[in-house]
């Protein structure tokens, strides 16, 4: 039995002699790293997907979960996500958005993803409650549908709905885990950690 070569490969690189080609590799040397590595790469540009697309990639997701465990497609799969330590879609799609803003505001991301504005920054803000806080200026979109999800957008968006111990993290590992709890937290609210 063998993996989709997407999930099971590692990501090509132009050095690998095997660049423009197809692998497969057996289930047995497949690892769940390599399995969400191949499934999220470069994901941020799924932000704002409508919620059947968003499904989509969950059952993805959870089929990938259940080839792992040699699960049948009825068995419960929840319980198998949590011990893989693996988030749902849409919170993996928030945590990828949210990793490239903190990037953005410390600098170590491209410079054509900024400037994104924090609302201490803006005119007239200096003697609110508003400006002691972190938060950014989430710019308004005249189409809904496209607007919403472009990264200027979606970016602010999504780092204005963390919580305020997760976005003053003073390093990107520190962030990192502080977002994926918060994150998993969001996403198994029955869990108790």
């Amino acid at each position: 039995m063998y993996c989709i070569a997407m999930f099971c490969c590692s990501t090509p690189t132009a050095s690998d002699p095997s660049f423009s080609t197809t692998r497969y590799v057996p289930v047995s040397d497949c690892k769940p790293g390599d399995i969400q590595t191949g499934l999220w790469y470069k994901n941020a540009v799924l932000v704002g997907l409508p919620v059947y697309l968003v499904r989509r990639l969950q059952s993805v997701l959870n089929a990938a979960a259940r080839l792992i465990y040699h699960m049948r497609s009825a068995d419960h799969i929840t319980d198998m996500l949590i011990s893989l330590h693996w988030l749902r879609a849409s919170q993996r799609i928030e945590y990828k958005v949210a990793v490239l803003t903190y990037k953005v505001l410390h600098g170590t991301a491209p410079r054509y993803l900024g400037p994104l504005v924090p609302v201490a920054d803006l005119q007239g803000r200096r003697t609110l409650r508003s400006a002691g806080t972190n938060r950014l200026v989430v710019p308004s979109v005249r189409l809904s549908t496209i607007g919403s999800r472009a990264v200027s957008v979606a970016a602010p968006r999504i780092w204005n709905a963390l919580p305020a111990e997760t976005t003053s993290a003073q390093s990107l590992t520190s962030f990192r885990r502080h977002l994926k709890s918060w994150l998993f937290s969001q996403s198994y609210p029955d869990l108790i950690i």
